[in-house]
């Protein structure tokens, strides 16, 4: 299988994650396993998991990291608890999350999650279950245009909304390239030199067919529980909806007493659970900009446990 897949900031995200040779990670999103490999590397007597919900990734991240102490389990990384306790281990020493979509599901025509290309209207990282051409041709108006506003941060999405449900009374929308048109047809001329006006709302129909941002809320407190002391979680985020719920709950893991400030002394008790290596996310260089366009968004964020 031609798995193509560029890690993005794989320097900076292995050196946060701060690898212990006989330590014990977690990759959640092994993708075609560029950080999955990079951690393997540095293991000796330490053991990686490596999660992914998609069989494509599965098979891939299987065979390049058979020679090495790792073990690869098809499964959301939502369920990492249950993983790793059916693997009989119950504290880590890193874990790491690379979100969205990968290269391989994006330049994959036929998985339907681009509106390059003229394919199915899919969408399913897991390759089960809803479609996205479910949701299109099902949910009320209402809700689509909920969807479009809320995950894809759509400004025309009510338009687009009342579009959708106005051309599935004539036929089924069914492919990309059908629903990249309509969405294209309530652009006005002016707001299409931005970009694809299908983008936010391919974005924003993905993340609901996979449940992104409430797997990332389940997965949270799970993988930070599951970290030893000193153990780092480390994050992706490619958009500012994730980015938000994973920059909130750093805050909340990071802060302490929550007493009211004209309390002489501290009644509550609240100790600091985590520290922020570094206190902004890190980004991509302009070196790693000029060999993937799709790192522009990235944000690296880490949290160690104290």
């Amino acid at each position: 299988m031609n798995f193509k897949h560029i890690s993005v900031l794989l320097d900076e995200t292995i050196d946060s994650l701060n690898i212990k040779p006989n330590g014990i990670y977690i990759d959640g999103t092994a993708g075609g396993a560029g950080h999955s490999l990079e951690i393997a590397k540095r293991l000796t007597t330490g053991r990686l998991i490596a999660l992914d919900r998609d069989p494509d990734a599965v098979k891939v991240a299987t065979e390049r990291l058979a020679d090495y102490n790792a073990t690869v389990v098809q499964c959301n990384f939502a369920d990492m608890k249950s993983a790793a306790t059916n693997l009989s281990i119950n504290g880590v020493d890193g874990i790491l999350l690379d979100l969205g979509v990968s290269s391989h599901q994006l330049d994959c025509g036929e998985r339907g999650f681009s509106y390059k290309y003229d394919a199915p209207l899919d969408m399913r990282m897991a390759q089960s279950g809803t479609t996205a051409a479910d949701l299109v041709n099902n949910l009320s108006l209402d809700e689509l245009t909920k969807i479009f506003r809320e995950y894809g941060e759509e400004k025309f999405a009510y338009k687009i909304a009342c579009q959708i449900v106005k051309k599935r009374e004539n036929e089924k929308i069914e492919t990309t390239v059908q629903l990249a048109d309509i969405i294209a047809s309530c652009y006005p001329a002016a707001a299409r030199r931005d970009g694809n006006p299908a983008r936010k709302c391919f974005q924003a129909l993905r993340i609901a067919v996979n449940d992104e941002l409430g797997s990332l809320e389940r997965v949270l407190d799970t993988a930070f529980d599951m970290l030893n002391v000193g153990g780092v979680l480390s994050i992706i985020t490619f958009h500012s909806l994730e980015d938000r719920i994973v920059k909130q709950k750093f805050k909340e893991y990071c802060t302490g007493c929550t007493c009211p400030s004209d309390f002489p002394v501290c009644v509550c008790g609240k100790k600091p659970r985590g520290m922020l290596p570094f206190k902004k996310p890190i980004t991509a260089t302009q070196e790693e900009l000029d060999i993937n366009q799709r790192s522009r968004s990235a944000k690296l964020r880490a949290i160690v446990k104290l």
